[in-house]
């Protein structure tokens, strides 16, 4: 290729990211440089419907392998060995994470191709995350963890997409599923705080605190907590971000990496804000804060 060429001297588009370098690209004008750049998004997106569209072929084969499974643990089609069952138990327990992961993978390339609309109607949050847990109650049951969830009497109904909201706590919950030991316990709760906008630069007392509080808008926090292992503090950020796992020593990735970076990207189509505290060996708490006033999203 030569160093002084035009746009038009590039390869076509499927080609282009395989074959530049830093020094091709120091020689491009302007103008050449934002024609590239169209070109390589417009690559990036045909390879990402290429890749949901195999990935949603697989729908099929899995839910015929997955109705099999089932039909042999129920015996009806002879009896099974204790070795067979245990057998066809993990082929299950491995389908329903490749399940998870496929709707993962479709529910992100639906956001990132703008296919999903908030449906904001008034709502009861309290009530929307009260089912979720008590759908997943048995889950936590089967794994010994204690699964708790703290209402908001204050807090009445307020627009949201209640199903992406359920959508984002499901995958909160199987986040403190997976790394919440046995005998371990998981909390949920929801408050009815002020916006917090980090305004002062110096401590408040009490009632300069309250005065301030008054005059922000006001949002309803989530919050999840678990006694698990914990997060590092450089690894808070990068859990949100796509195929982004982690693993402790000796252990394989549990997931895909794409639940934390579904939660964030609907929680911030609401126009809130998602973030995790925790630290290694104290447990990890996730939380996500939803404007309760359309005035209030920015």
């Amino acid at each position: 290729m030569s160093k002084t060429g035009t746009l038009n001297d590039f390869a076509e588009p499927a080609e282009l990211s395989v074959q530049l370098n830093a020094n091709e690209l120091s020689t491009l004008s302007e103008t050449e440089l934002r024609g590239l750049c169209g070109a390589l998004r417009q690559e990036a997106d045909q390879r990402r419907r290429s890749l949901a569209t195999a990935v949603h072929e697989l729908r099929t084969p899995m839910a015929i392998t997955s109705g099999y499974i089932e039909v042999l643990l129920t015996e009806k089609v002879g009896a099974l060995s204790e070795r067979q069952r245990a057998i066809l138990e993990d082929m299950r327990a491995n389908q329903t994470r490749l399940q998870r992961f496929v709707d993962d993978f479709l529910t992100v390339s639906a956001i990132e191709s703008d296919a999903v609309n908030l449906n904001r109607e008034p709502a009861d949050l309290n009530a929307a995350l009260q089912e979720v847990c008590t759908l997943w109650s048995s889950r936590f049951r089967e794994k010994s963890i204690n699964l708790f969830f703290s209402a908001c009497d204050e807090l009445t109904p307020f627009p949201f997409d209640i199903f992406k909201i359920q959508h984002v706590l499901k995958n909160l919950l199987q986040n403190a599923l997976t790394f919440t030991p046995a005998g371990g316990t998981v909390w949920v709760s929801v408050q009815k705080i002020a916006w917090e906008r980090r305004l002062a630069q110096q401590p408040l007392d009490r009632e300069e605190r309250r005065k301030l509080d008054s005059k922000l808008p006001k949002a309803a926090r989530v919050i999840v907590s678990d006694t698990g292992c914990g997060i590092e503090p450089e690894f808070h950020t990068e859990i949100f971000q796509e195929f982004r796992t982690l693993s402790r020593k000796g252990q394989q990735p549990r997931s895909a990496g794409l639940g934390l970076s579904i939660a964030k990207r609907l929680v911030n189509a609401h126009a809130g804000r998602i973030w995790v505290e925790s630290k290694p060996g104290h447990g990890s708490k996730f939380c996500f804060v939803l404007p309760l006033r359309e005035g209030d999203r920015r």
